[in-house]
């Protein structure tokens, strides 16, 4: 996994409004392989603290926990989503 995908599932990952299914869409990634990777990729305060932010109702990264409003994976400033492909910002 190239060092762009593994920043970008990190940032999605901390990301409140991003679900777990999103990022297994994208890049094929389960809930626990995502928590494996953060463990290994965060400091040990941060990934404690990302922790108990996802298993408290302040998260909405289980999509059974969402708003029923939210149907979109993305967020509405970003552009078109293709499996591993993000199209730029502008």
């Amino acid at each position: 996994m190239e060092r762009l995908d593994i920043d970008r599932i990190i940032e999605m990952a901390w990301e409140d409004r991003t679900p777990f299914e999103a990022i297994e869409y994208q890049f094929g990634l389960n809930e626990q392989r995502v928590k494996e990777l953060m463990k290994k990729e965060l400091k040990k305060s941060s990934y404690i603290l990302w922790r108990k932010r996802v298993e408290s109702g302040v998260s909405s990264k289980h999509k059974m926990k969402r708003n029923g409003d939210i149907s979109r994976f993305k967020c509405s400033r970003q552009r078109t989503l293709t499996a591993n492909k993000i199209s730029k910002r502008w």
